[in-house]
């Protein structure tokens, strides 16, 4: 039944709205935070630990339960991480207190792990050639479009509704996911002998990640020289040396490191982790901007519509771009038009209106080129993905996305406190450097990694049919 089905805009449909389910409901609550502090009555820090706890939830499981979907089943990893979805948003929606507000964003952590692998890995499954090019930029809108509006959308409910409303907006969109998906046969990697799964490997990968995930947040915090730092540090290095010795020496892994071997993999997953380390910028232009040029941030918010308008708009450009030339050009261009609007905000030492024009344009730049290099990236590591492991590829590259924004904010954010102590346009200016730095690493890994014809056989061969 997998080989014959073919897969259907119905069932893009039902991946987009399982993929903005978290990225544009569950992040909304970053963007909300004076509105649900005053109604449950709990601390910053208790709602900021709640906050990040999604991340780090996600982001601990992500390559698991992409492997796992491999394993037992991609549309049963996908209904599993809807349901789950259901349960955290509900968390939420009923919360009067801090309990269920930690236990619902968990939930959700969780659920995004489940559902983000196991959806490419249906989409790489169901669909060839141009139409799983088109449904990859559908995901990829699902996925950087919904962090993009979340922002607006989750102020918008907030405002007119209350924020519970995005809770109850993210149930429905699950139980629609749900609906559309149901008919998709089942598919997963074919296997022989029993179940197997690295439950050693997963631990280590928990401990690691966990060490690394509250160094990288909290580094700052605690001081990067503290004791506790320099021991989540020593655990963080130990671990992954450890993770990989044991990972090498077994035949069942959570990783497979052979995937890496795989050049055109290795390109689109490494630069994908340096482009979303570029995220950094955001935090500090959104910063300086408001504390040193004055702006509220309402007003900080608004420099930043470009970048949200255009990322939505070049997804889809990204992705025709993709089968009339291959891969490589669009992830090469998009990497150096982002790097370009990265570096053109770090000009601090213009005046007020030509800085204000300078932010816009540089912000606008940024989705210019992360929306080129989107679809292209996410279909080189796809196609490149062997299909019996094509869950756990997926799960390593979106892991890749959100360790690298997570890195690339607390090393930014590090670099721009500790330069801007006695000037913050100096501080600014360091800050964003550190991401220009990003962009050009980014751009090498492409260079040196990605073949010259990525993308565009695939395309070919299955002739050009893309709606």
């Amino acid at each position: 039944m997998e080989n014959s089905y073919k897969g259907t805009n119905k069932l893009i449909t039902g991946i987009v709205f399982g993929v903005i389910t978290f990225w544009l409901f569950a992040q909304s609550l970053v963007n909300i935070v004076p509105a649900v502090k005053k109604d449950l009555g709990i601390s910053t820090g208790t709602l900021n630990i709640g906050i990040s706890l999604s991340a780090l939830f996600s982001g601990m499981f992500i390559v698991a339960m992409g492997g796992l979907a491999d394993k037992i089943g991609r549309k049963k990893i996908t209904n599993l991480g809807l349901i789950l979805s259901i349960i955290g948003s509900l968390c939420l929606v009923l919360a009067n207190g801090a309990a269920l507000l930690i236990i619902g964003r968990i939930i959700q952590g969780f659920s995004a792990a489940c559902i983000m692998p196991a959806t490419i890995a249906l989409v790489k499954t169901y669909y060839e050639g141009a139409d799983r090019q088109r449904a990859l930029s559908y995901w990829s809108i699902g996925s950087w479009g919904g962090s993009g509006v979340c922002s607006f959308a989750g102020g918008l409910i907030a405002t007119y509704l209350g924020w519970r409303w995005i809770f109850i907006f993210s149930i429905i969109f699950a139980l629609l996911a749900l609906y559309l998906i149901k008919d998709t046969p089942e598919s997963k990697a074919e296997t022989s002998g029993k179940f197997k799964f690295d439950f050693l490997g997963l631990g280590i990968f928990i401990i690691v990640m966990l060490a690394l995930n509250v160094l990288i947040n909290y580094g700052s915090d605690l001081g990067w020289t503290s004791p506790r730092s320099i021991i989540l540090a020593v655990v963080t290095v130990v671990g992954a040396i450890i993770f990989i010795k044991v990972e090498k020496s077994k035949k069942v892994v959570l990783i497979d490191f052979s995937l890496f071997k795989n050049k055109p993999y290795s390109g689109a997953t490494l630069s994908n982790f340096l482009l979303n380390a570029i995220a950094g910028t955001l935090v500090v232009a959104n910063t300086y901007v408001q504390v040193g040029r004055g702006f509220s941030s309402f007003q900080a918010g608004m420099l930043s519509l470009g970048y949200l308008v255009v990322v939505l708009a070049m997804i889809r450009v990204g992705e025709k771009i993709l089968q009339k030339i291959g891969a490589k050009k669009p992830m090469v261009w998009g990497t150096i038009i982002t790097t370009i609007g990265v570096a053109i905000m770090g000009l601090t030492f213009l005046p007020d209106l030509p800085y204000t024009v300078v932010v816009f344009t540089g912000y606008a730049l940024f989705g210019l080129g992360l929306g080129i290099y989107a679809t292209p990236s996410t279909d080189t590591s796809v196609t490149n993905a062997p299909s019996n492991k094509v869950g756990e590829a997926a799960g390593i590259y979106k892991m890749a996305s959100s360790l690298g924004g997570a890195f690339g904010v607390a090393i930014s954010a590090t670099v721009y406190s500790v330069m801007s102590a006695n000037n913050l346009e100096v501080g600014a200016t360091w800050g964003i450097i550190t991401n220009v730095i990003f962009g050009v690493l980014a751009l090498l890994s492409i260079m040196f990694l990605v073949p010259k014809n990525a993308g565009k056989e695939d395309h070919e061969a299955s002739g050009d049919n893309a709606a």
